[in-house]
């Protein structure tokens, strides 16, 4: 049986990693500045991630949510503790596009609404409810733009309001930093009339933090340098290190009822231990402040390298901006660099999204082979 073909693949066969470095079937060495999309949070492999699922699957890797799971519990105590958000309780899933599906449908059952508001170059995933507030056409199929679905410019606070005064908004949703999209961020003037907006207009404000979250802008969560305070925060990607773990953290405002959400496999124990260990390691070794110092490192090493426009983002989500398409530069990288990047929907934009345990001198590599690639352009 083949794969159903919908990816196009480098062939490159990685079938280790340790910390900020993936190896091939062939022995060859990768610096990983791109994590798999941001998920790896705290390096491939790390000994006590790896020692925490091993101990758990000894014991019990799976059972359903009709019993009790006290790794659950710890799971969201230690969220609480390390993120410093209170007053939220916490739904486990899978993926961060659950995850944000979890979120509008709670909105829609919360407000009795059914229209989501969401933004321009927003990316929030590839099931039904949110790749209708994706904003792109090409993955949308006719089944799901039948959702009521409404897109505004980034940042226009005026357009929102109108949208709003019609007064059958259930969710406006957004991502702080924008991932895909290509690393811009709104003001924090707008996030707090946002926030202000869908208070007053019985509307849940629901930040997706699937990329952003869990330290890699500098701040546990990115909406946390805004000073607002979401009613639903979505998280996936960096919470479980590579293993499928997702959530929605739920303002206690926002009252659940039996079979109102459910899945079957989220927060499963080999989830939660993955989880708890992320957290762990991430406070210990202080990552999140690792991540903030790196980011003025990274730009001051970028101020030396003349082709090199704009500077994104914050913390250890980076966008390098050039004058040209970057997609030959990537590969040029890749291969014959062994550095991994990612690119965006600005098809200008280099994306850094490595490990927020990296150190300088694994940056310090990336720039040396970034201005030896630029010789040829």
């Amino acid at each position: 049986m083949d794969l159903f073909d919908v990816y196009p693949l480098y062939d490159i066969t990685p079938v280790k990693g340790e910390g900020a470095y993936v190896f091939d079937k062939d022995g060859n060495k990768y610096l990983d500045l791109y994590g798999g999309h941001a998920v790896i949070s705290i390096g491939h492999s790390h000994p006590a991630y790896v020692n925490a699922l091993t101990h758990q699957l000894r014991e019990i890797g799976f059972y359903s949510n009709s019993v009790k799971n006290p790794l659950q519990n710890e799971l969201a105590a230690k969220l609480e503790k390390v993120s410093g958000i209170n007053d939220y309780s916490l739904f486990l899933c899978n993926s961060g596009a659950e995850a944000n599906e979890n979120a509008l449908k709670l909105a829609s059952f919360h407000t009795g609404k059914d229209r989501v508001i969401y933004f321009e170059k927003a990316f929030h995933g590839r099931t039904s409810g949110v790749v209708a507030v994706t904003d792109n056409e090409a993955i949308k199929s006719p089944f799901n733009i039948g959702h009521k679905a409404t897109k505004v410019g980034f940042g226009d606070a005026e357009a929102l309001e109108e949208e709003l005064k019609k007064d059958d908004v259930a969710a406006v949703i957004f991502e702080v930093v924008q991932g895909v999209g290509g690393l811009d961020e709104g003001t924090t003037e707008f996030y707090l009339k946002a926030a202000e907006l869908c208070k007053s207009h019985n509307t849940i404000l629901i930040a997706d933090e699937v990329q952003a979250g869990y330290g890699r802008t500098g701040d546990f969560f990115a909406f946390q340098k805004h000073g607002i305070r979401p009613d639903i925060i979505s998280i996936a990607k960096g919470m479980g290190n590579g293993f499928p773990v997702g959530g929605i953290l739920i303002d206690n405002a926002i009252e659940p009822k039996y079979g109102m959400l459910g899945t079957t496999f989220g927060g499963n124990h080999l989830a939660c231990a993955a989880g708890i260990a992320v957290l762990e390691i991430i406070e210990k070794e202080k990552l999140i402040e690792n991540s903030k110092s790196l980011f003025e490192y990274v730009k001051e090493r970028a101020e030396e390298i003349p082709q090199i426009k704009n500077l994104k983002g914050r913390g250890l989500m980076i966008g390098l901006e050039f004058d040209f398409e970057v997609a030959d530069l990537r590969k040029d990288l890749l291969f014959r660099h062994q550095i991994f990047t990612g690119a965006a929907s600005n098809k200008k934009l280099l994306r850094i999204l490595p490990p927020l345990n990296i150190k300088k001198e694994q940056f310090d590599t990336f720039f040396k082979a970034l201005k030896i690639a630029l010789k040829h352009y």
